[in-house]
């Protein structure tokens, strides 16, 4: 099966919107000044351009997941809640017009959560909010029941993350145990994927199980040369600084807590 780049993610890293939705705290990323300014202009430029071949040919499909993913790169960068919102509908709505043809598209399941998550983290806190994460579920289950290796793992990926992040029965679907079954389902599908090896550092990390953390760091450290030469180019520059940006976070406090001085 072919495998399609989110961008940056998500992701790339997934925000799902579980982390603004529920108000939950990880290592997260800051992308300062003229850095932003550059990727939210990319992303933009790139929305548009999708925007326009969708309009022209909406019945060819990689029109319509193309811009579904450009939808949710475009969101998942705007800093205004209006805005997300408005544009992750736009890709919630493309992907549903290429489910109701294709209803085995991957790509359109997967797309379809990802602009699902912005549009629910724009429109946190409410009940359409919290009401939309089952959606996410399903869609992602769906994707990966279909091409697993979409994105490097990125089904399996997301649902890990929106497990991790979301809250326990009965506020939601949120379980430690499918986290984990997730997130290691994704780095072993695609093991040199760096997300994939960083989000199993940063979860442990989270759930204070600092030797995993440490193990997956150093599972990353052992692909992070090669995946700079096999994950390369302009499309991926953002992550890059993403992953980077992680990757210290996660090593500096590992020293925090392990260094003499955190025990007195």
């Amino acid at each position: 099966m072919a495998t399609f780049y989110s961008r940056p993610t998500g992701a790339a890293k997934l925000k799902l919107a579980v982390a603004g939705l529920f108000l939950l705290g990880g290592v997260g990323w800051v992308v300062a000044g003229e850095l932003e300014k550059n990727f939210v202009a990319r992303a933009e430029a790139e929305f548009h351009r999708a925007q326009n071949c969708f309009q022209a040919d909406a019945g060819n499909p990689t029109n319509v997941w193309r811009f579904g993913r450009a939808s949710f790169n475009y969101a998942e960068l705007a800093t205004n809640a209006t805005v997300r919102a408005e544009v992750a509908r736009a890709g919630i709505t493309a992907s549903r017009q290429l489910l109701a043809r294709e209803p085995k598209s991957a790509p359109g399941h997967y797309y379809l959560a990802l602009n699902a998550g912005e549009l629910a983290d724009a429109l946190a806190p409410s009940m359409t909010s919290y009401k939309l994460v089952h959606e996410i579920e399903h869609e992602l289950k769906a994707a990966a029941e279909l091409d697993e290796k979409l994105d490097f793992a990125g089904p399996a990926r997301c649902l890990g993350l929106l497990y991790r992040d979301a809250p326990g029965w009965p506020v939601s679907i949120g379980s430690k145990r499918k986290a984990r079954e997730w997130l290691d389902r994704a780095a072993a599908l695609a093991p040199d994927y760096p997300e994939n090896q960083l989000n199993l550092a940063e979860t442990h990390l989270q759930w204070h199980q600092r030797d995993d953390a440490r193990k997956f760091l150093e599972k990353l450290a052992a692909v992070w040369p090669v995946a700079q030469t096999n994950y390369a180019g302009e499309i991926l520059e953002k992550d890059w600084h993403d992953w980077t940006t992680r990757r210290e976070a996660v090593r500096a406090e590992l020293n925090r807590i392990t260094s003499p001085k955190a025990g007195r």
